[in-house]
């Protein structure tokens, strides 16, 4: 396993986190695609569709469902991305 890539998931999904957070869904779609494609153990093999389900809430009600918050922090897992997760519910 390669250290280096697995940090580079961990930064792309914060990515993913962060764009939805400003509005930018396609931003948010792009870096969950590239989270995966750099993850070398599965951490993150739900974020894209976890992403899409976030963006769509945004889109139709201007706010994140707890369903979808609930994917988020499911794709995420424990560790740092939590508390990014819980800042988008705020």
């Amino acid at each position: 396993m390669d250290g280096q890539a697995q940090r580079q998931a961990l930064a792309a999904a914060e990515r993913a986190l962060d764009a939805l957070e400003s509005g930018r869904a396609d931003a948010a779609r792009s870096a969950a695609r590239r989270a995966t494609e750099l993850d070398q153990v599965g951490v993150f093999a739900t974020l894209p569709r976890a992403v899409e389900m976030a963006n769509d809430d945004l889109v139709t009600n201007g706010s994140l469902s707890e369903l979808s918050l609930a994917a988020l922090t499911a794709a995420v897992g424990p560790g740092p991305l939590e508390a990014v997760v819980a800042r988008l519910g705020r």
